[in-house]
């Protein structure tokens, strides 16, 4: 009698199935999105801090390490804050690449030339996430681990973010992206009501008007802190 020895590479549990099908990867796209979106607002706020002056700011960045004591370690918070954005990191990044990936791979070839090409939201996101995923690395360079910050101190974090603002090419590294990080909230915020089911007849309004709103706050908020550095309000 013959036995069947080829591998069954089926998903066998549930999160398997959701992950491998199409609303599976949107969902997660969505939820890893809201988890970043959320940490993006408290960072926004974070920073904004910067302009009550160094005792404030340095103040607020010691806080970070402290949250959860006596209960959590010193830092332990901190720590497990970027377990967790890194995880939403590469649950987006992943999901997107592999929706790409199964998009093109779906498409007719011999019907190519008659397709029109990525509509502008489209290529904004797939270009928006490769520029932010590039700053995500120059920023943990530049201002956690001080590799890139020639002027950085380690305990000074005031002083860091006016050295890091002071050189041309930070403020042109941190406002490009900061304005790719507006366009994304703007499609992206849009895109994960509708993968949720949050957008109803009536709601497409205040939705939009919802995106548009977050992508304008955030990045006027996060490109106000390299401004005030240039323009001396911040020093």
């Amino acid at each position: 009698m013959a036995v069947d020895t080829r591998t069954d590479r089926r998903p066998s549990s549930y999160a398997g199935i959701l992950w491998h099908s199409t609303v599976g990867k949107k969902t997660a796209m969505a939820v890893s999105g809201i988890v970043m979106l959320l940490y993006l607002v408290a960072h926004m706020l974070g920073n904004l801090k910067i302009f009550f002056g160094a005792a404030e700011f340095d103040g607020y960045a010691h806080w970070l390490r402290t949250i959860g004591e006596p209960f959590l370690h010193h830092e332990w918070f901190l720590w497990i804050a970027r377990v967790v954005l890194l995880a939403a990191v590469v649950v987006h990044a992943v999901a997107a690449y592999q929706l790409s990936r199964r998009d093109i791979a779906a498409r007719p070839q011999k019907y190519a030339h008659k397709k029109k090409r990525a509509s502008y939201a489209t290529r904004t996101m797939r270009w928006g996430g490769v520029i932010l995923g590039l700053f995500i690395v120059w920023h943990i360079l530049d201002l956690t681990t001080l590799t890139v910050n020639p002027h950085a101190a380690a305990g000074h974090p005031y002083a860091n973010v006016v050295a890091t603002f002071s050189t041309w090419y930070g403020n042109v590294i941190y406002i490009v992206a900061m304005l790719a990080l507006g366009l994304h909230i703007r499609h992206g915020f849009w895109s994960a009501a509708q993968t949720l089911g949050a957008n109803r007849p009536g709601r497409d309004r205040t939705l939009k008007a919802i995106a548009n709103l977050l992508a304008l706050v955030l990045t006027l908020g996060f490109i106000a802190v390299p401004v005030s550095v240039m323009t001396g309000v911040v020093s």
